[in-house]
């Protein structure tokens, strides 16, 4: 009867990462052996600003949750401690905070992770950490598509005071 119920409550345990998996817009799997306490509270501190959400959890539960998400190509980097983060609302800020933590922090490994369903090693992860905010994205688009209006007003007017000089 116990053993059915650790049965049981580890099956839900498993439905629910699966679950996080697949809603999550993106997730990032990192090796945290070797920070301090401290160094993990500020960690989840800023991952929970960010809307974050940052759990430990045994390779075996992530292996068996990846295998129900057809997710399985993450299994390779399940080995040693593994801290999981998922994120439902922002695509990239899981892996831009991990990354930027890590760069202070030796300690913190990033291994892989799932953007928008798609499996990508720590490489990848790093280069995605990179990239500028969506605001900031959509601010250099903006840019580049009033480049060209502002130079032809420049055109014009400058047009406009060479008439007004000669005559």
């Amino acid at each position: 009867m116990a053993n059915a119920k650790l049965i049981q409550a580890k099956q839900d345990a498993v439905d629910v990462v699966t679950a996080k998996l697949q809603n999550s817009l993106s997730t990032v799997v990192a090796d945290y052996r070797g920070l301090t306490v401290s160094q993990v509270t500020e960690l989840r501190k800023q991952l929970r600003e960010a809307g974050v959400e940052f759990q430990v959890l045994k390779n075996t539960l992530l292996r068996r949750a990846t295998a129900a998400a057809e997710l399985t190509e993450l299994d390779g980097v399940l080995t040693g401690p593994t801290a999981i983060a998922f994120s439902t609302t922002d695509a990239v800020a899981p892996a831009k905070i991990l990354n930027d933590f890590a760069k202070k922090n030796d300690a913190l490994k990033l291994k892989g992770g799932v953007v928008e369903g798609r499996v990508i090693d720590a490489d990848q992860l790093k280069a995605l950490a990179e990239l500028p905010s969506r605001d900031g994205l959509l601010s250099m688009l903006l840019s580049v598509l009033q480049a060209p209006m502002r130079n032809f007003a420049l055109a014009v007017k400058a047009v406009a005071e060479k008439e007004e000089q000669s005559a």
